[in-house]
């Protein structure tokens, strides 16, 4: 494929296409192995940009694969061979408006940026998910990503009011905007949250915004068992709705104080970091209820504090949780999740999967709303040890949907998850999933490969 065109379409050094610029722009943080070489890689500074890039591309049937900071976990943005990489890091524009408490963000921005912003105002932009220093606004809204406060206050999907989107043959259309309600016309806006590029590429979000958080008051709880940990967090979320509500398993603990030195309990076979900030003297009350639970449903220690620094040291460690595992070897990440009743199921049965296939499986969760990360450690230089961790990587999926619950609960399909979403969503939601790509992109550029 001849790239002059497109290079003297685009503004000058867009379009990058040196060897080892591309090896950097193959793999997301999946590290997906079938990951292709791109054609070139394409840096968009606005909508202008990538508009040119996709009505280029879908003229030459040239796939494009929209990436944000590289940081998503499930091999959405995989170069495909001789494709495009269009990525949005340069689009890093915002404006805020405090009267309307909404932002007007460019995808490149991160999403602690976007916080940072906004806190300047008085304002806060609440989700959050555990990479929350390096995953981009534009990623997020593109998988529909979570995070540690969602048990309270929701997921991406529910602070984005508004965008201007790409579609496959260049046509910029914009959607929604700065108003708390509209019902006109069909709910399209959130049919491209959570679309991981397959359907266009987001260039613009229009982000609702809320009054700063008030001060937080912090629960920790170590238990001796899975079972007694899981009792505990269906005992809390049935009397009240914490702000955060956080689960560790004994890998995850011993991997976290090897690193942080914190004085975590060694022995525990799962820690809970809970959080209330209910306005006032209730957030206290919301801590007592929790911590009582706690203690009811066996915990082996459980305290706590209202001091803000030691409060965020036990969430720091919980974001840690992934990286220090990490440590032990390379991992197979997966973020299925259950209706909270089965949560202790889930749990429990990772536990078997990870004892039936001889492999070292980690869990972490957004345990107040049933979202767990099983973490599969695995050395991808032993074939055996990687076919086992392959092997539970599967069976984990599928306890979950036989559980009800969902393969992806903020990390989206992408490509290392879609043999396992025919089965979770069936035959005829599939068919229309279909359907609705095809009208949006007939031709199949838009990141070939993912859902689908």
């Amino acid at each position: 494929m001849d790239l002059r065109e497109l290079i003297d379409l685009l503004p000058t050094g867009a379009v990058l296409t040196y060897p080892d610029v591309l090896a950097g722009y193959r793999q997301d943080w999946a590290k997906d192995p079938a990951a292709g070489t791109p054609l070139a890689v394409v840096r968009a500074t606005g909508t202008a940009d990538v508009s040119t890039t996709l009505r280029w591309a879908d003229e030459h049937r040239v796939p494009v694969v929209p990436r944000g900071a590289g940081s998503g976990l499930s091999g959405g943005a995989t170069a495909v061979d001789g494709g495009i990489v269009l990525s949005t890091e340069r689009m890093r524009g915002i404006s805020i408006d405090p009267v309307t408490r909404t932002a007007v963000a460019g995808p490149g921005l991160l999403n602690a940026e976007v916080k940072r912003a906004v806190a300047e105002h008085g304002l806060w932009y609440p989700p959050d998910p555990s990479s929350f220093e390096m995953c981009s606004i534009g990623g997020n809204a593109a998988t529909n990503a979570g995070g540690l406060c969602c048990v309270k206050y929701g997921v991406t999907t529910d602070y984005v009011l508004g965008m201007e989107v790409v579609l496959a043959d260049g046509t910029a259309v914009r959607l929604g905007g700065p108003r708390l309600k509209d019902s006109a016309g069909l709910s399209l806006t959130k049919m491209f949250v959570g679309s991981e590029g397959t359907l266009g590429v987001i260039t613009e979000l229009t982000l609702r915004l809320l009054p700063a958080q008030p001060v937080q008051s912090t629960v920790v709880a170590s238990f001796a068992t899975l079972t007694a940990a899981t009792e505990a967090i269906l005992a809390v979320t049935g009397a009240l709705r914490p702000a955060m509500l956080e689960f560790m398993d004994t890998v995850a603990i011993n991997a976290v104080e090897d690193e942080l030195r914190m004085g975590l309990d060694r022995d525990a076979a799962a820690l809970l970091v809970a959080r209330s900030d209910a306005p006032g003297d209730h957030a206290a009350q919301e801590a007592r209820i929790m911590l009582e639970a706690c203690r009811a449903a066996g915990a082996t220690e459980a305290f706590h504090t209202a001091d803000p620094e030691e409060g965020e040291a036990f969430t720091a460690a919980r974001r840690y949780a992934i990286p220090a595992v990490e440590r032990l070897g390379p991992l197979l990440l997966e973020d299925v999740g259950v209706p909270l009743p089965r949560l202790g199921d889930l749990v429990t049965g990772i536990a078997g999967i990870a004892r039936r296939n001889d492999v070292t499986v980690s869990v972490i969760a957004h345990a107040g709303d049933g979202n767990t990360h099983p973490l599969i450690v695995h050395d991808p230089a032993d074939p055996d040890e990687t076919e086992r961790a392959h092997r539970a990587f599967g069976e984990i999926m599928e306890l979950a949907i036989a559980l009800g619950g969902t393969i992806t609960g903020e990390h989206g399909v992408g490509r290392l998850k879609k043999a396992w979403l025919p089965n979770q969503l069936g035959p005829e939601v599939m068919d229309l999933t279909r359907r609705i790509k095809d009208a949006l992109d007939p031709h199949g550029i838009l990141n070939p490969g993912a859902i689908l």
